[in-house]
């Protein structure tokens, strides 16, 4: 049995796996490493987490965009007959906007670097400078995009939470295989 890099009809390929768990692993920290940074009283420590924090979200929008594309040219599976009308109806509006609020995010924490009248650079990784995005600088823009961020951190958390809850539920109460073909990958096997 061969392991496939691309979706099958049945499971998802490695590749979508690992950049779905890839990105939930991110997204996540990236909440958790966010909550620290700004309750840190030592400024070093802060601006290194900042830092850490932004090239973590620039790898973010990175990782989100090549999801889709892979998305587009790997469509997901049918969902399991268990799966009533409206869940069927609502499912892809839920993955559309987990999809947007990863991109939404990153793009708004970038977005507050670029307007901060601080001026300081993004140094991904410490490998390069990461070019601001063409928005003027002021007090009031970064005031705008730090509680855009902000709630688009908590209300992206939120979706996150709901994914979770819904997947749980197809496992425990319904007892398909939406969770486990994210977890098991396809074979050659899985091809109709």
């Amino acid at each position: 049995m061969q392991v496939s890099i691309a979706n099958t009809p049945t499971r998802y390929g490695w590749g979508a796996i690992l950049l779905h768990w890839l990105i939930a692993l991110i997204f996540l920290g990236q909440f958790g490493l966010g909550f620290v940074m700004v309750r840190t009283e030592s400024q070093r420590t802060a601006f290194e987490l900042i830092q850490l924090h932004k090239s973590f979200g620039f790898l973010l929008l990175g990782l989100i965009i090549l999801r889709i594309a892979w998305r587009l040219g790997n469509p997901a599976q049918a969902l399991p007959r268990s799966v009533g009308r409206f869940e069927r109806r609502t499912a892809p509006l839920a993955h559309l906007a987990l999809y947007a609020f990863q991109i939404a995010l990153p793009l708004s924490g970038w977005a507050l670097v670029s307007v901060s009248t601080l001026e300081i650079p993004s140094l991904p990784f410490n490998v390069f400078i990461m070019p601001n995005l063409p928005l003027a600088e002021s007090d009031a823009a970064e005031s705008f995009w730090a509680a855009a961020h902000w709630y688009l951190a908590y209300a992206g958390m939120a979706l996150v939470a709901l994914h979770i809850a819904a997947a749980l539920r197809h496992h425990f109460q319904l007892r398909d295989t939406v969770l486990t073909r994210m977890i098991t990958p396809s074979s050659d096997r899985d091809v109709e």
